[in-house]
């Protein structure tokens, strides 16, 4: 069955929480997008993004917005107290705490979690053409696989506070108006180093290049959202 495409994640969440409101979390907030648009349009939220990205953590406090705080922290030690959040949100960040620290990661979001609360994981799936580009230079497919492995554990714990209510599974739309955005975004975040030398980037750039059209690259992401509760 063909997944669907779908542009704004936001109707993906808005469609999984059916009572907004109160406060949420996201671990590993990057730049706070898909915050930013929850926030417009519920507007009552109370919201803190923890981001372990010391260049990230610093723009984010340049651009505050109202209802928006930032800290700098990681899933794995959250700077919360108990039981203080409605919701919490891992938007492709999952796969970027450490293995090591995933079930601690998902340990610590029960904690911060009110008995009721909700946990909305987005992953990318490792599949598709622009994974293939990316895989080139950083290839992701034991960290997405880890995670994905986390969450059935954590699942399956005994007395295991979690229980799994949905999955959706769909795809997003990428563009890049060319090779040095690609790179910019892609090869280049403030958050990793992967270590990209001339003729690595010559062989991505090769690669990139049959996609290429007048109007960019058009690229689809298959994403796998998992809606988990915190039992009461």
């Amino acid at each position: 069955m063909p997944r669907p495409l779908i542009d704004d994640e936001l109707d993906v969440l808005a469609e999984l929480w059916t009572q907004p409101g109160g406060a949420v979390i996201e671990l590993g907030c990057g730049a706070a997008r898909m915050a930013r648009g929850m926030l417009q349009r519920w507007p009552c939220l109370h919201y803190l993004g923890l981001e372990v990205d010391a260049r990230q953590h610093a723009l984010n406090l340049q651009s505050p917005q109202h209802g928006m705080q930032f800290e700098a922290g990681g899933a794995q030690a959250i700077p919360a107290p108990d039981a203080a959040f409605d919701l919490a949100l891992m938007l492709k960040s999952l796969h970027h705490v450490p293995m090591p620290d995933m079930d601690e990661a998902l340990r610590e979001v029960a904690r911060v979690l009110k008995p009721g609360g909700h946990l909305y994981v987005s992953e990318p799936v490792y599949d598709g053409a622009l994974n293939e580009l990316v895989r080139l230079y950083n290839d992701e497919g034991v960290v997405r696989a880890a995670a994905q492995a986390a969450l059935d554990r954590a699942l399956a714990w005994p007395d295991t506070p979690w229980e799994q209510l949905a999955e959706r599974r769909f795809d997003m739309p990428v563009h890049f108006t060319d090779f040095a955005q690609f790179e910019r975004r892609m090869m280049r975040p403030t958050f990793a180093d992967h270590g990209i030398d001339t003729p690595m980037l010559e062989r991505v750039a090769a690669a990139f290049a049959p996609h290429q059209g007048p109007d960019g690259a058009h690229f689809v992401r298959p994403m796998h959202v998992r809606w988990l509760r915190r039992r009461g």
